[in-house]
């Protein structure tokens, strides 16, 4: 080979270094400045602390009661309050009844108001499944098992699909 052609291979081999290097510099500070942690898999799971706050994942084959909740393009849960003990594992089904993605977060009222602030600067961000959230597309539903271990006292939920928490998407 040529000593012109390896040079031009050299000089594309390093460009490509160089571009995967400012690639991942400019990732890690997304992910920095919107308060993820590594491993979120490119979609955006919940700070551990809204979690373990409330609890942690449920086991989806373990025994649990069902709730069943309504999100629609009014920008409400139906029902909007629902009741859950210390202790609990509750599987909430979740229906999407509106034309719009939606979806639930489960955390304290201040944590979620904080996260939909967050949400609003990083709209493409989606939240990991499994986790303390489930997003539902329309006309779909789904499930979340969530086991409420931590906290005696109110638990809330809401949608911080950009716009959704500030129009009154929440429960309680």
């Amino acid at each position: 080979m040529e000593r012109t052609n390896l040079n031009h291979i050299e000089d594309i081999g390093m460009r490509a270094i160089v571009f995967a290097a400012v690639a991942l510099s400019g990732l890690a500070a997304t992910a920095q400045i919107a308060g993820a942690s590594p491993g979120h898999g490119g979609g955006h799971a919940q700070e551990a602390g809204e979690a373990a706050a409330l609890g942690q994942p449920g086991d989806p084959k373990a025994r649990a009661r069902v709730i069943e909740l309504t999100m629609n393009d009014n920008m409400r849960f139906t029902p909007a309050k629902v009741m859950v003990l210390p202790g609990e594992t509750v599987k909430f089904v979740v229906k999407n009844a509106g034309a719009v993605k939606h979806e639930m977060v489960l955390g304290s009222a201040a944590e979620l108001k904080e996260h939909a602030e967050v949400m609003k600067k990083f709209p493409e961000m989606e939240h990991e499944a499994g986790k303390n959230s489930i997003t539902v597309a329309p006309g779909e539903t789904g499930t979340l098992v969530w086991q409420f271990t931590k906290v005696k006292g109110e638990y809330d939920f809401g949608c911080l699909v950009p716009g959704h928490f500030d129009a009154g998407m929440v429960g309680k």
